[in-house]
């Protein structure tokens, strides 16, 4: 009888803690309507099995050269979610990862890129409704490193009325001085595909650019639209994308929009991404809870 207990007890306890853990499922496809693929990654959270509720969601992008499972693999975005949760520093949530390649996720100036346009017509329609997820704007939020930070910031600028919460880690927001001196083969490499080839000097601040660019976009969205959005801008301070963040602080409080600015020992790194990660989503959680 005792040993039957113990045996009992002891599957209760795995179940227990089995159910605080979330599951990660990788790789998974979206078909556009155009027949274009997206991968995508989901962490969904410990009770998400067992449960009927639905979950309020958060859009994690990944850095340049990443792709959809590097936010789990490296950044380790599922043993953090668990750890907050359990500890009631974040709510229950899902995390989605969708693969943005190389695109700064953007739409090209010439038309053959549309990731933005996939991204928020189809995709995240799609997500809300295969996933039980709150589909109201307090319930959704974007996060990102890198490229991906650059990418929640636009994003969300250009979409005040879907994110209710940005978190923009080691964002590559750049500065125009920084986009005229930037090296040919470095502008062609990273951006010429997006904003226009091959271009020098001030064509470089083209519209498309314009129309992408975080410091651009926060003087032309209307104010009161950006101030319906928590912005967390968080960069290192041996990291070389600091002079973009730090000129998007200073821009951003001049205007009057309220954000959370931090800078932090540290470079551009993995190391870096996860410490703000827990702290991001702690940020996150405050307009999840009531």
């Amino acid at each position: 009888m005792k040993t039957f207990l113990s045996l009992a007890l002891l599957l209760m306890l795995s179940f227990a803690l089995c159910a605080q853990n979330g599951k990660v499922i990788e790789s998974l496809v979206f078909t556009a309507k155009s027949g274009s693929q997206m991968k995508y990654s989901v962490y969904l959270p410990g009770d998400y099995a067992f449960s009927q509720r639905s979950y309020p969601v958060v859009y994690l992008l990944h850095g340049y050269s990443d792709d959809e499972t590097g936010w789990i693999q490296f950044g380790e975005a599922n043993s953090i979610a668990d750890k907050g949760i359990s500890e009631g520093k974040i709510p229950p949530c899902i995390l989605v990862i969708p693969d943005g390649k190389v695109t700064w996720y953007c739409n090209s100036f010439d038309g053959k890129i549309s990731w933005e346009d996939v991204f928020i017509q189809e995709f995240m329609p799609w997500i809300e409704k295969e996933y039980r997820i709150r589909q109201k704007k307090e319930f959704r939020a974007i996060a990102g490193l890198s490229m991906g930070g650059y990418g929640a910031l636009k994003l969300t600028m250009r979409h005040t009325d879907l994110f209710s919460t940005c978190i923009a880690l080691s964002s590559g927001t750049f500065t125009n001085e920084e986009i005229l001196k930037m090296a040919d083969a470095d502008y062609n490499r990273y951006f010429s595909g997006l904003f226009g080839k091959s271009l020098h000097g001030e064509a470089r601040l083209s519209e498309a650019w314009k129309a992408n660019n975080p410091l651009d976009l926060i003087h032309t969205v209307p104010i009161e639209k950006l101030k319906s959005v928590r912005f967390w801008i968080d960069c290192g301070d041996d990291d070389f994308l600091c002079n973009g963040n730090s000129q998007l602080h200073v821009d951003m409080k001049k205007l009057g929009i309220p954000h959370e600015y931090r800078v932090r020992d540290g470079s551009h790194s993995w190391s870096y991404w996860r410490s703000g990660l827990a702290t991001g989503l702690e940020y996150i959680g405050e307009k999840f809870h009531r």
